[in-house]
């Protein structure tokens, strides 16, 4: 009878370890498609910059204060693996208020003058993350090269400002070219960066510093330059 009973205990044991294997099995992290990014900063546009300009209308205006400028990114990975490549497309808007100046200038006038950018810019990237995954060093070197388009307005009050018989609105085409550097989180807290993968499918979270170099004054053409020199900081979540 006691055999029996042995016998039943080891068999149940026995049963109950591929289960409690299971249960402690760490997840594997989920396929990596593409990632969504979030920045910010500062954006000074090189309007003073302009061709045949003898004065310099953006400082007059606002000062030496640069525009907060917000943007949105969406990345394809189309290749990984001694590093990470892809395209990116983002989407940005950025605005200045300051008070307007008479057309005398005999001063400030009531009404607040804004100039407002909304710039778009398809890229290609490539990122060095295969020693952050390889060897665990967080810090993952990235370059992106895009063709940007940048519509453009500037307001007067509550409506489009006229000069003359021009309309203050437009948009310009150009390129940038961007370096930086991301921090990858995930060696602060290895857990849960997995908890994070497993319930909402981000492979991977940084936090990231860029400097982008931006001409954007239809290739060299006359009028609103749009051009920039500026550093943006911001979040990146692979998923």
């Amino acid at each position: 009878m006691s055999s029996t009973a042995v016998g039943l205990g080891v068999a149940a044991l026995l049963l109950a370890v591929p289960a409690v294997a299971q249960e402690v099995t760490i997840p594997t992290r989920s396929p990596r498609t593409g990632a969504i990014i979030f920045r910010g900063g500062g954006y000074k546009p090189r309007i003073d910059y302009e061709k045949g300009l003898t004065d310099t209308p953006y400082k007059n205006t606002f000062g030496d204060e640069s525009l907060l400028l917000v943007e949105l990114e969406l990345q394809r990975f189309f290749y990984q693996g001694i590093g990470t490549a892809g395209l990116g497309l983002s989407v940005g808007y950025g605005e200045k208020y300051a008070n307007a100046v008479l057309a005398d200038g005999g001063g400030e006038a009531a009404d607040k003058a804004a100039l407002k950018v909304l710039p778009l810019q398809l890229n290609a990237f490539y990122k060095f993350d295969y020693a952050a995954f390889k060897w665990g060093v967080p810090l993952v070197p990235y370059g992106k090269l895009g063709l940007v388009y940048s519509p453009w307005w500037m307001t007067k009050g509550s409506s489009t400002e006229v000069v003359g018989l021009d309309t203050g609105k437009g948009g310009k085409w150009g390129y940038a070219a961007t370096a930086g550097v991301s921090f990858l989180l995930d060696v602060l807290e290895p857990r849960f960066a997995r908890d994070f993968d497993s319930d909402l499918g981000v492979n991977h979270s940084y936090l990231f510093a860029e400097y982008t170099y931006a001409e954007v004054n239809n290739f060299g053409g006359a009028g609103l330059n749009l051009g920039s020199r500026r550093w943006m900081f911001g979040l990146a979540l692979d998923y």
